[in-house]
Parts: structure tokens; C-alpha cells; sequence
């Protein structure tokens, strides 16, 4: 049995144990307080490593190539947003490098730290900053959004060149899908429950002090 808040309507109630695969919602409002998983920790972990390396080859890896005219191209997600800030776009290409590389590999990270620290015993009390993080990095990881661009730049530039997408297009394409699934699979209420909250040290008694005489 914890005792939650509602995020949505402040409602303090009690939560029960679940069994794997049910939900408990706010009484007043209906938003999901908690989830009931069967694993925790390997099934996410396996995703967020999955995720972390399909992060690295998109990152690394030629989105796509054109061909037009006799010559070709190809470029990256790292190097799209260079090219954007040589070219005088730096606003552009800040963003472009937050949300789609920075935003992506902040929350991944974070998120493999705190699975990886949830699995010790006891769970460190950094696990919860680290989750923190990870929640704050995640509204910013825009990877989706960038894969929408990225189909509307193909659409419009189909009839002018060859387009011959890359590894990092498939890498991409199956972040964007991982992501979302590591928040379902992911259940931060289990987490919390299990960091062991490092507790103030007491000031030791100062030498000389003695405990107060009870007067007669």
C-alpha cells in the first residue's frame, strides 16, 4: 500500500499492490496514479540499451543520400544541423542539435542510469535525481518530430533527385518507436519505492557537554 498524489488534481489517496498489468486511477479525476508490472527493471533496460544504439548508428550513420545530376550526397543528423550553423541558421541549428541529439541521448543516458542504479541493492538515492532528469530531458527529445520533417523534406525533393534512404533513416525510424515504448514498459513509481533516501547524520556531541542534572 504508498499513498500518492494525483498530478493532475492534487488528490491524496492509497494505492494498493498491483498485479502485473493493472492500473490504479485517480478517484477523482481518472488519471493513471500507477501501473502493475511483472518486471520493472530488465524489460526497460533491454530497450533503453537497444535504444541507446540505434541512437548512436542514426547519429552516426547517413540518413539518406541523394543523387541528382551526377552527383550525390549524403549527410547525417549532426551533420545536417553543422551545415545548418555554417550557413548562417545557428538558430535553426541549436535547436535542430537540442532536440534531436542532445534531448534524445540526454534522456536515454539518464534513463540507463537509473535502471542500471535500480537493480543495486539498495537503490542509491542519486536513482532518484537521475530520474528527475530523465523526466525533464523527455518533453525535448523530439525525435518524431524530426522523423515527420524528414518524410515531408522526401515527399518534396522525390521528384527532383534520388533519394536512396540510409541507415540512419531505419535507425531513426525505429527510435522513434522505442522511446515511447521504454515509457510504457518503464514504471517510475517502482523506482521511487525502492531508493533508500540517505538519511541526515546527527552532530556528535561536542566534548566537555554533559546531560543537564534533573533538579531535586
Amino acid at each position: 500500500m504508498q499513498t500518492l498524489a494525483c498530478p493532475d488534481c492534487d488528490l491524496l489517496q492509497s494505492v494498493p499492490d498491483l498485479p502485473p498489468g493493472g492500473k490504479a486511477s485517480c478517484g477523482r479525476c481518472g488519471h493513471v496514479l500507477a501501473t502493475g508490472t511483472a518486471d520493472p527493471i530488465s524489460r526497460p533496460l533491454a530497450l533503453t540499451i537497444a535504444a541507446l544504439l540505434l541512437l548512436i548508428i542514426a547519429n552516426f550513420d547517413p540518413l539518406m543520400g541523394l543523387s541528382a545530376v551526377g552527383r550525390h550526397a549524403s549527410t547525417t543528423i549532426i551533420g545536417g544541423a553543422y551545415q545548418m550553423w555554417i550557413e548562417g541558421e545557428q538558430a535553426t541549428a541549436v535547436i535542430v542539435g537540442f532536440c534531436a541529439v542532445v534531448a534524445p541521448a540526454g534522456y536515454i543516458l539518464f534513463m540507463l542510469m537509473v535502471l542500471l542504479g535500480a537493480g543495486r541493492t539498495p537503490v542509491p538515492g542519486w536513482v532518484g535525481e537521475m530520474l528527475r532528469w530523465a523526466e525533464r530531458m523527455r518533453p525535448w527529445s523530439m525525435v518524431e518530430v524530426m522523423m515527420l520533417g524528414i518524410l515531408v523534406a522526401l515527399i518534396k525533393i522525390a521528384a527532383l533527385a534520388k533519394v536512396e534512404p540510409g541507415f540512419g533513416m531505419f535507425a531513426v525510424g525505429v527510435l522513434m518507436l522505442l522511446i515511447p515504448a521504454i515509457e510504457v514498459s518503464f514504471d517510475p513509481h517502482a523506482i521511487w519505492q525502492r531508493v533508500a533516501w540517505v538519511k541526515p547524520k546527527t552532530s556528535p556531541p561536542i566534548a566537555g557537554d554533559s546531560a543537564p542534572e534533573a533538579s531535586s
